[in-house]
């Protein structure tokens, strides 16, 4: 079963960090081969401005994501 992973895109989410961590995520998931492993999407604004930038995977929610922890959450989760 195909993990998700969604990426808020609204705009606070997308200038607080997120257009960086969708490119680490998508390099994540090409590099490591799992493109038929985890569904990647994108939200709108999800109403946590305040605590972006904001990523799902399935149903936990990971807050105030930039690149630094980033890698570790994938890693964890995929």
């Amino acid at each position: 079963m195909a993990k998700i992973l969604t990426i808020c895109m609204g705009s606070s989410c997308f200038c607080r960090g997120n257009e960086e961590n969708l490119k680490i995520i998508e390099e994540y998931i090409k590099e490591r081969n799992l493109e038929h492993q985890v569904e990647l999407l994108g939200t709108r604004c999800e109403q946590k401005c305040d605590r972006g930038p904001v990523i799902y995977i399935d149903d936990k929610v990971y807050e105030k994501v930039d690149p630094a922890v980033l890698l570790d959450i994938l890693n964890k989760e995929l």
